[in-house]
């Protein structure tokens, strides 16, 4: 098969021809048609980030693809299928505290690393091996129509916050971060989920306006100046009402300031979600009053990506039109231009914009 492969961080990919992925017990192979580029991912194969990743390896986290053959364990897929090829990977030895490996991306540990040995090749190939759990049915599509559907990627991953938040049809949400490709995603996600209102927070007026135009009165935009009292100040007034749910999606370059600001205007009893990258650049930590948070009884939660049965539940959200992917503005390119669409994800980031890779 055809593969775009990193041989070393910085280097360019190398457009190469590797074996066909073997099937064993607990596998599916996968015919990928399509992969989203992350808009990052010039800064994991440069290197810059650090990830855990070990060369060479085909990189791309998650796929839209049809099944080629399954493992003698699975009971409903069958060649032909199409499929989201979940790049969350979990050890299946350890059902309380899992490792998890983002298969193409990066490991989240080193037991997470140790599965990534296995299950070590991402997407950009034309055909990837996966575990029998992680090939999720999508239902029929047209073939068109894969590079469309790799929006589930971007949608999960916010999906997974609001599901740990809890968040509730006719609650209001609050989306610290929204101008980003994530942030964006979450404000469409949170809205498809039933959400009274969403305050959406950033420092990018033009693409809040944007997401105003895009969605409506059911959008209240709030500027951030830096400012921490006026900026939560200014978030309160835009709310209808008390903040049921917070989530958090700030890129890494942002500060914990930031973050607090959004956190500490959930009501008392609220949630907040923590999905961002704040202090992956190092800096000062979260700084939350615990007064503060034990007299409001405020839950924070981490969460890294999202539930193995999200993929179900957000499929759903776009079959019944409540998630409409028609958002996305894509690019695609053939795998023997991987290179150029990284660089492209990379210089057209934003909300709404995805860059694409079609190995077949």
């Amino acid at each position: 098969m055809k593969a775009a492969v990193l041989n070393a961080f910085g280097s360019p990919l190398a457009i190469e021809t590797l074996p066909d992925p073997l099937l064993g017990t607990g596998e599916v192979i996968v015919d990928v048609m399509a992969s989203r580029v992350l808009a990052y991912a010039n800064e994991v194969l440069g290197g810059q980030r650090k990830y855990m990743l070990e060369l060479p390896v085909v990189p791309g986290p998650g796929a839209i693809g049809r099944v080629r053959a399954t493992g003698p364990d699975a009971t409903r897929l069958r060649p032909g299928d199409w499929v989201y090829c979940d790049p969350t990977v979990r050890s299946r030895d350890n059902a309380l505290s899992p490792d998890i490996a983002l298969q193409g991306l990066t490991a989240g540990s080193e037991g997470g690393l140790h599965l990534q040995r296995y299950f070590h090749n991402g997407a950009w190939a034309e055909q990837m091996r996966v575990p029998t759990e992680n090939a999720v049915p999508i239902g029929a599509i047209d073939e068109k129509d894969a590079i469309r559907w790799c929006a589930l990627g971007t949608l999960l991953v916010p999906f997974g916050g609001f599901l740990a938040a809890q968040l509730q049809a006719g609650e209001i949400a609050l989306v610290n971060g929204a101008t980003g490709s994530f942030g964006s995603a979450a404000v469409a996600v949170a809205l498809g989920m039933g959400a009274q209102c969403v305050v959406a927070t950033g420092r990018n007026e033009q693409a809040l306006a944007e997401l105003t135009g895009r969605f409506g009165a059911r959008v209240r935009t709030v500027p951030m100046r830096g400012h921490e009292a006026e900026d939560r100040a200014n978030i309160l007034q835009a709310a209808p009402g008390p903040i049921d749910c917070v989530l958090d999606i700030l890129p890494p370059a942002a500060n914990a300031v930031q973050a607090r600001t959004a956190i500490m205007a959930v009501r008392p009893y609220g949630r907040v979600a923590l999905m961002g990258g704040v202090g992956m650049l190092g800096g000062a930590g979260l700084d939350l009053p615990y007064p503060w948070m034990m007299r409001n009884c405020i839950t924070v939660q981490g969460q890294w990506m999202y539930p193995p049965h999200a993929t179900v539940l957000m499929t759903g959200l776009i079959r019944a039109g409540l998630v409409n992917l028609d958002h996305f503005e894509i690019t695609a390119f053939g795998l023997d231009r991987a290179n150029e669409a990284v660089a492209h994800a990379a210089a057209h980031s934003g909300p709404f914009k995805m860059t694409v890779i079609q190995p077949r």
